[in-house]
């Protein structure tokens, strides 16, 4: 129960990181959105609660092929000042547009490896 807890605030702090870093240094903030911090977290707790790389190679796997898919999200965002669109509809027609994608690959995209 310790170790959720912990790396429930661990998690909890890199996203308040990164949004407080944002704010005040967009590039920076942008940069630390581009790298996978959730995988980077997730696969050392996977490791410390498991230790098998059989899993993490799994994850990692769907997670490469997974990742572009969610990609669509930012393009609302990225076209909001063309668009006119304030932030929540930029962000509901980003996870729309995200769930569409991925949505369609789960429908018609390979079936996941064994």
């Amino acid at each position: 129960m310790t170790w959720t807890f912990l790396k429930a605030v661990i998690s909890a702090a890199v996203i308040v990181a990164v949004a407080e870093v944002s704010g005040r240094f967009p590039r920076l903030g942008a940069l630390l959105l581009t790298l996978p911090l959730v995988s980077i977290l997730a696969f050392v707790m996977l490791w410390t609660k498991e230790s098998e790389m059989t899993t993490i190679t799994r994850l990692a796997r769907e997670a490469l092929v997974l990742v572009p898919l969610g990609l669509p999200f930012f393009i609302p965002f990225a076209l909001a000042n063309r668009t006119g669109l304030s932030f929540w509809p930029s962000f509901a027609v980003g996870i729309l547009l995200a769930s569409i994608t991925i949505g369609l690959w789960l429908q018609f995209g390979p079936s996941s490896p064994a």
